[in-house]
């Protein structure tokens, strides 16, 4: 299995997905700053592993910390949660992981626990190891929408590596696979950072799945010629009504499903939901730098100091959203209703 994120002798270690499909080479981070650049450069991505890291981060800043009081020591780990929150806007799960990184060090101290530091750690450990377990049993649950001999569409990468190990949508098509089904992967580039050709064409080739790579504005084509039989992607923030945040090319890709009755499948932990939104116009995008649209890997590929916009996430409405699977389970319309079920369990 590809390990995306470890800790190890009380160092973070993630595999870097800027060097990847070229080179599979790892990065070592010795403090949480270190992470932080990690996150903010897509050395490390994903939602979920995106989650992952923040939690190891703020384990890494707490090991760090001098000998302190309690009430000091809780305020230096709420300002290194802070630092860490801001490193990128959307993906909820950056912020469910610090939140319960804050949990933990409250009910340890109420505990009367002595060694907060190694408590952190460890639920950092218990993070990752639950991201994997969660993807399996997501895996498990949406691999039955999946056919034998399916073709199927994912957007930017929702694998191994966007999580701690093993995927979301990428998770289930792992999990069918296991089950004996065949099926085939169409992999969109994903402009303007090609997560798709560079990571999850990597991924499928590493799992020796069958697939094939096209361009973004490839994918209308293949769905008017019924090569395309159904699609999932993951997600980066869900709000309360099943509007969905992921990577930007998301939403053309649900329109088209509809115009065509293609099942759009979101592939997502509960972590990723954000209830406190009541739909997705409230969920932050963010806009990225000029660069990741005017070159590629330091190569001019557009005339210098042109007008750019690089929103890196949009929006698909609920309804055209066929079903949101989750570790629980499979959520159907009205999201609403089963998202505050769920979410209750």
């Amino acid at each position: 299995m590809i390990k995306t994120i470890v800790w190890k002798n009380n160092k973070v270690v993630l595999i870097d997905q800027n060097a990847l499909p070229l080179a599979e080479s790892y990065v070592t981070c010795r403090t949480y700053q270190q992470v932080i650049a990690a996150i903010r450069g897509l050395t490390v991505r994903g939602a979920p592993a995106i989650g992952v890291a923040a939690a190891m981060a703020a384990a890494l800043g707490a090991a760090a910390l001098p000998a302190l009081p309690l009430d000091q020591f809780r305020i230096k780990f709420s300002l290194i949660c802070d630092e860490i929150a801001r490193a990128r806007p959307t993906a909820r799960n950056l912020f469910w992981a610090l939140e319960r990184m804050q949990k933990c060090l409250d009910d340890n101290i109420a505990a009367e626990k002595k060694n907060l530091k190694k408590e952190l750690i460890a639920e950092a450990r218990r993070i990752c190891a639950g991201d994997i377990a969660i993807n399996r049993r997501m895996g498990k649950h949406g691999s039955f929408l999946i056919d034998d001999g399916d073709n199927i569409l994912t957007h930017c990468n929702a694998g191994a590596l966007a999580t701690a190990g093993y995927g979301t949508a990428l998770g289930v098509l792992r999990a069918a696979r296991e089950q004996g089904k065949k099926l085939h992967v169409y992999v969109d580039e994903t402009r303007p950072v090609l997560q798709g050709a560079r990571l999850t064409a990597w991924e499928m080739q590493k799992e020796k799945i069958p697939a094939t790579l096209i361009t973004d504005n490839m994918a209308g084509f293949l769905m008017q010629q019924g090569r395309i039989d159904k699609i999932i992607v993951g997600a980066d923030r869900i709000a309360a009504n099943g509007d969905t945040a992921n990577k930007i090319g998301t939403y053309s890709l649900a329109v088209l499903a509809g115009a065509h009755n293609i099942p759009f499948y979101i592939a997502a932990p509960l972590s990723t939901i954000d209830a406190s939104l009541k739909t997705g116009a409230e969920i932050p995008i963010e806009e990225r730098a000029a660069a990741e649209v005017t070159s590629f890997r330091g190569v001019p590929t557009a005339p210098r100091n042109i007008k750019v916009r690089n929103p890196a996430f949009d929006v698909t409405p609920a309804r055209f959203i066929t079903a949101i699977i989750t570790e629980k389970g499979i959520l159907e319309k009205p999201y609403g209703k089963s998202i505050r079920t769920v979410l209750k369990g």
